[in-house]
This record gives structure tokens, sequence and C-alpha cells, in this order.
């Protein structure tokens, strides 16, 4: 495993943690804490997701080739 990996995993485990926490010690509604969560998760995917594409890079059997088409699949309007 790399770092990124390990700081993106240690991320995963302890925003449950956080919110856990938030709620029992801070007395924080758990309506609100799923509604940030909630909030939070979808620019949170997108940023790792996207910090992830640029990474196939350095796996070159990986490639796809995407200027070879299969001429033997037709498309009917």
């Amino acid at each position: 495993m790399n770092k990124r990996h390990i700081w993106i995993m240690l991320l995963g485990c302890l925003l449950p943690i956080l919110g856990l926490a938030a709620v029992l010690l801070l007395k924080v509604p758990v309506n609100t804490v799923v509604y940030v969560g909630l909030a939070l998760l979808c620019p949170l995917a997108h940023f790792f997701m996207m910090g992830n594409m640029h990474n196939h890079n350095s796996q070159p059997d990986q490639h796809h080739d995407h200027s070879v088409h299969d001429k033997t699949s037709t498309h009917s309007p």
C-alpha cells in the first residue's frame, strides 16, 4: 500500500467516528450530522475519484486504445 491509500483509509475511518463523537459528546442532532455527511460525500467522492484517474498513467499494461473500433458492430438508428 502506498501512503496516499493509507491516508484515504484513515480519513474514511475517522470521519464516521468524528460524526458519532459529535452526536454523543457535543449533543449535535443526528439529522444535522447525516445532512452534513451527505453534503460532503459527493464532493469528496469526486475529489478522490478524479485523483485516482490520473494515477493510471503509471500502468501502461492497462491502457485502453480508443482509436481501434470494432467493425463488426453496427449501430442502428
